[in-house]
């Protein structure tokens, strides 16, 4: 009986170690999108730019 709550404990204590691994890649950016930066840079930045420059009439 002894060892059948050592292997469930066990189990427990691996389970949560996974999970917080999983949490810690998560949290890294480990999970990252590798193929999107290349393309990231044929994205049109005129909304951006039109906005920037709203706000800074705006601040004058």
């Amino acid at each position: 009986m002894y060892s059948t709550y050592f292997l469930i404990f066990i189990v427990f204590f691996l389970g949560f170690a996974a999970w917080l691994l999983f949490v810690w890649a998560v949290k890294s950016g480990q999970f990252e999108d590798p193929e999107a930066p290349k393309y990231r840079m044929l994205d049109d930045d005129d909304d951006v730019k039109s906005k920037e420059s709203r706000s800074r009439n705006k601040n004058k």
